[in-house]
């Protein structure tokens, strides 16, 4: 099923470049399950739980719901059935997915068969403007999460549906979730979220004031692909699906997802700045409405990979909350791909176990799986704390030196600094392409998506440690402040990647953070501090934020976010930083900034005058156990 999703993205994509030729506040908990208190106690190691299927059978049936202005949504509801297909009687606690990508293509899954077989209803609808539902796409806007609560309570009064509903899905599917939830409906009691968006600006449309061409057009394409998609839904009701299909054709063109693009390719539109209208979209923003207990899986290079953990950061105060981060882009994150492992078992018994807890009311020990589990690149296995940020990270401060070293003693007065050419491209082929991609480009098989070393050696600019003499854990987001000084530039655009080094050389890409110099602005209340140590830069990018053009010659301190990760530099492994001007298909420039950047020059500096640097997250090698 993962290929005919893969295969079913990369086709969208094709037809898509064809025709283009925040924290929460304290409150009351939900009964069913509370909030962490902050850091709550939970199991240090997972624990096996297993129900056997209670029906042999899956029975499902179609049909529409009407909104308040008469849209008609799509749905599917699968119930348990017997040996020959026919439906159970009665009602059974309810599984609800929204979703943008068709209810009615079966390879993209809405609905869970292993769900069902063990005693749930499940309930599946295409938001507005998508698949075989009527009305305009918006993309989580206003009246597509107006909609989330109608269905919902649509949902609650079916005589299938006992009161009690959780929602599941992943991607899409997990972002209608915590929309839904922020409706705070009384029957809504769990919500099983995989690889989700927080902050809609930083985490995926503009990082570092750059434009994600990698996967806003391929998401915004396979959306718009597989509503046109003919299924059993079409030819139930041929003329109202054509004028479906025509008003969808349509609102792609017009009404939002080409104007998005080319909005955010030209600068044009007010939607390159972060605003009311991405923060109307970031789930993140309604984390202090949400209270019912929320399992948040997410993905070391997962597109999302930023938002995941700070959903968690978020809701856990309010809400029963745990966390899983595997060693995924998104595709694989949307099926926990190479689960069970280190005892950590499959999401779909992960699910079973938190639905039975808090919508069945058994006591599964929902509430004692660890709190935080996280696969460590480099350690190669899953660990487990009691909360995220790890509480016993430490900041520790690396500066880079003129000779490519990177230590911990500051560099002296005399030392050198490095060239830098601005070219866009850099990073085409690269651990970054394939995470941007959604794991997509990297089943290429080119050494250039697991070894970045062809980029290292071209156009980025490396610092490495020496060897380390004992395991470092580093374990969170990381800081990055980058001294530059434009030669032959009007603008700067910079990229760092955070890289293991084996005893052989290779360079294996673990995470990085790009940033155009205009967009340098810091809001420091809104920043993330360890030990005093500014260690995730929070930049407002709005207009109003934007800075001056730095002159030529001129110093200028870049305060780059690195998004969070946690791996472990080996003994005898070496930890590099590489940076370069641009980090594509990431991350390029509006055309109005792309202009003062494209074939510029300026100087990396790494003197004591301008100490460029990087903060680390460093967890005692105690935790590894």
């Amino acid at each position: 099923m993962r290929y005919l999703l893969q295969f079913c993205a990369a086709l969208c994509l094709s037809l898509l470049l064809a025709a283009c030729g925040s924290d929460s506040n304290d409150g009351p908990v939900n009964s069913n399950g509370g909030g962490n208190g902050g850091v709550a106690q939970s199991s240090e190691s997972w624990f096996e739980y297993e129900r056997v299927e209670d029906y042999p059978g899956v029975a499902t049936t179609n049909g529409t719901i009407e909104m308040r202005d008469g849209v008609q949504l799509a749905y599917s509801v699968s119930v348990p059935a017997d040996e020959s297909g026919n439906p159970v009687e009665g009602s059974f606690p309810t599984v609800l997915t929204q979703t943008g990508y068709n209810i009615g293509i079966p390879f993209i899954p809405a609905s869970n068969e292993y769900l069902v077989k063990r005693g749930y209803a499940h309930v599946s609808v295409d938001v507005r403007g998508t698949g075989s539902s009527g009305g305009s796409w918006d993309a989580f806007g206003e009246n597509e999460q107006a909609d989330y609560g109608e269905v919902i309570s649509w949902v609650a009064a079916q005589d299938f549906c006992d009161g009690n509903i959780g929602s599941w899905g992943a991607s899409f599917m997990a972002i209608t979730q915590l929309f839904t939830a922020a409706h705070q409906h009384p029957a809504h009691k769990a919500i099983f979220a995989i690889v989700p968006m927080g902050d809609a600006y930083r985490d995926i449309v503009v990082t570092g004031g750059q434009t994600n061409i990698g996967f806003i057009p391929l998401w915004m394409g396979l959306v718009t692909g597989l509503t046109i998609v003919p299924t059993a839904n079409t030819f139930d009701d041929p003329p109202t699906a054509f004028q479906y299909l025509l008003n969808d054709v349509i609102n792609a063109g017009t009404g939002f997802q080409v104007p998005i693009i080319v909005d955010a390719a030209t600068g044009a539109g007010a939607t390159q700045y972060d605003g009311e209208f991405w923060r109307i979209r970031s789930p993140i923003e309604y984390a202090d409405r949400i209270r019912i207990p929320t399992f948040i899986v997410g993905g070391l290079n997962d597109i999302f990979q930023r938002g995941e953990p700070m959903l968690y950061e978020a809701l856990k105060h309010n809400a029963r909350s745990k966390l899983l981060i595997g060693p995924w882009t998104h595709l694989g994150g949307s099926s926990g791909e190479g689960l069970p492992r280190d005892d950590v078992p499959n999401l779909d018994r992960i699910a079973v176990q938190w639905f039975d807890q808090y919508l069945r009311g058994i006591d599964t020990r929902a509430d004692e799986v660890p709190n935080v589990t996280q696969y460590l690149y480099g350690a190669e296995k899953y660990v487990t704390a009691q909360d995220w940020p790890h509480p016993k990270a430490q900041a520790e401060r690396w500066y880079l030196r003129g000779d490519g070293s990177l230590t911990q003693e500051q560099p002296a007065a005399d030392e050198g600094g490095s060239m830098v050419l601005q070219l866009p491209v850099n990073g085409i082929c690269s651990g970054s392409s394939s995470q941007w991609t959604a794991g997509l480009v990297g089943m290429i098989p080119l050494p250039c998506f697991t070894d970045n070393m062809l980029n290292e050696a071209l156009l980025e600019t490396t610092f490495t440690t020496e060897p380390m003499t004992e395991d470092y854990y580093i374990n969170g987001p990381i800081g990055a402040d980058i001294w530059v000084s434009p030669d032959m530039a009007l603008d700067v655009g910079i990229s760092v990647k955070v890289t293991l080094v084996s005893p052989e050389g290779a360079s294996k890409e673990i995470t990085n953070g790009i940033l155009s110099a205009r967009h340098r602005a810091v809001d420091p209340l809104k920043s993330r501090f360890l030990d005093g140590e500014m260690i995730q830069p929070w930049h407002p990018y709005t207009e109003e934020a934007l800075s001056p053009a730095p002159g030529i010659g001129e110093p200028i301190l870049l305060n780059v976010e690195v998004f969070p990760t946690s791996f472990v530099v080996p003994a005898g492994y070496s930890l590099r930083l590489a940076i370069g001007a641009s980090d594509f298909p990431h991350g390029l420039p509006p055309l109005t900034d792309l202009v003062d950047q494209i074939l510029g020059v300026y100087s990396l500096l790494t003197d004591a005058e301008h100490p460029s640097s990087v903060v680390l997250p460093v967890v005692p090698n105690t935790e590894l156990n």
